[in-house]
């Protein structure tokens, strides 16, 4: 299995998975020139894309999905909730509702809590390893940590600190917002996932969604380190994509 993210941040996210040579975008929040100059420089054609992972209809998630379909018809993987209310004609569907084999390889979902109608987590599974991806989440239920439990890689969000929001310029409500329920883990939140997530088999974390005004890359990378027994932990790039991770049954790559 091989993954990498092409942008993380409020203004666009997309991440390319390879999964026993099937390949798949999670979420297309950026442009359609964008995607395909990054799926490039990493050597993969944008009409080998097999399928699009959707995580819900932020535009943040979604900018690049009707130009990227009308182009290369790849499968478009979504709820039938996230379907009903996307705005943009999808003819190549399929919908995921629960766990489900995709290609002879599991993909496991879960229940996000955001303010959209609905927002999904996944977990793409091949062989031995995993890999989890969760952002836009004001929490993770606590139904969900045995399934999330021990995985080879996550990319999870550590969007803000909260004293750096608190004290911005940001409108109450906005603040009110980002920290609420519905919005999105704050670093100190993301800590307190990963102490109960982080296994023997975790290898790599990459955090996610990191906020270009209330946040530093130092600080929500410090939080981790500092504090999880993971050697690979990185930061994820609004306007740059990191390099390809390889996730080996064995050993990291």
């Amino acid at each position: 299995m091989k993954f990498c993210v092409l942008a993380s941040g409020s203004k666009g996210n997309c991440t390319y998975i390879e999964i026993d040579n099937h390949k798949y975008l999670i979420d297309i929040g950026m442009n359609f020139l964008y995607v395909s100059n990054k799926l490039k420089e990493i050597e993969v054609d944008p009409s080998e894309i097999e399928g699009i992972f959707i995580t819900h209809i932020h535009e943040d998630h979604i900018a690049g999905l009707k130009r990227f379909i009308k182009v290369y018809n790849p499968i478009v993987y979504l709820t039938q909730k996230i379907y009903d209310n996307i705005n943009i004609e999808i003819n190549n569907y399929h919908f995921i509702e629960e766990d489900e084999i995709i290609n002879d390889n599991l993909v496991e979902t879960i229940k996000l809590s955001h303010d959209t109608p609905e927002c999904k987590g996944y977990i793409f599974n091949y062989e031995n390893t995993s890999l989890v991806y969760i952002t836009d989440t004001g929490y993770i239920n606590q139904k969900y940590f045995e399934k999330l439990s021990n995985r080879t890689a996550y990319i999870i969000e550590s969007n803000h600190d909260i004293d750096m929001i608190m004290n911005g310029s940001r409108p109450y409500y906005l603040k009110m917002r980002v920290i609420g329920d519905e919005g999105h883990i704050s670093n100190k939140d993301c800590l307190y996932y990963l102490t109960k997530f982080v296994g023997n088999n975790t290898k790599q974390i990459v955090l996610a969604h990191i906020s270009h005004d209330n946040n530093d890359h130092d600080l929500a990378l410090n939080n981790i380190k500092d504090n999880i027994n993971v050697e690979n932990v990185i930061v994820a790039e609004q306007n740059e994509r990191l390099e390809v991770i390889e996730l080996c049954s064995k050993s990291y790559v």
